[in-house]
């Protein structure tokens, strides 16, 4: 007897890749046009220019000084009063110099305590300021 051998190519069975590959290629396509991306915001880090040369426009409104010493005595605009009555001082001013600007220079060896009174009464009547602190000699 003979052994015969068996036609493998009749016993496996091929399957044709082909069409597989169309679809996942089809599907990759669809979701890529699909999808959505996500516009992040981040922060600009980008300096801003440098201020102009000049320090003061030529048209700035005036300002208004207070300045208060190391020994917590306060003066406005050069002229010394009692820190109770900077702000009516301050108002007394602006009178004469509308639209201008208070500035309360402190001296780092005076009280906390007398700048937060000061700041809190300009800001109360309406007054913003910008704060100071001047190192002492």
């Amino acid at each position: 007897m003979r052994r015969g051998r068996r036609n493998s190519q009749s016993d496996e069975a091929e399957v044709d890749m082909t069409p597989m590959l169309d679809i996942v290629f089809i599907m990759l396509i669809f979701f890529i046009v699909t999808a959505t991306f996500l516009d992040e915001t981040g922060i600009d880090l980008t300096q801003p220019p440098p201020p102009p040369e000049t320090e003061v426009p030529p048209n700035s409104p005036p300002a208004i000084t207070v300045y208060v010493d190391a020994r917590n005595q306060c003066a406005v605009d050069g002229r010394s009063t009692t820190c109770d009555r900077v702000t009516l001082a301050v108002e007394r001013l602006l009178a004469d110099k509308p639209g201008a600007s208070v500035i309360l220079r402190m001296d780092e060896g005076a009280q906390h305590k007398i700048l937060v009174e000061l700041k809190d009464g300009l800001d109360t009547n309406g007054l913003p300021t910008k704060i100071e602190i001047i190192r002492g000699t």
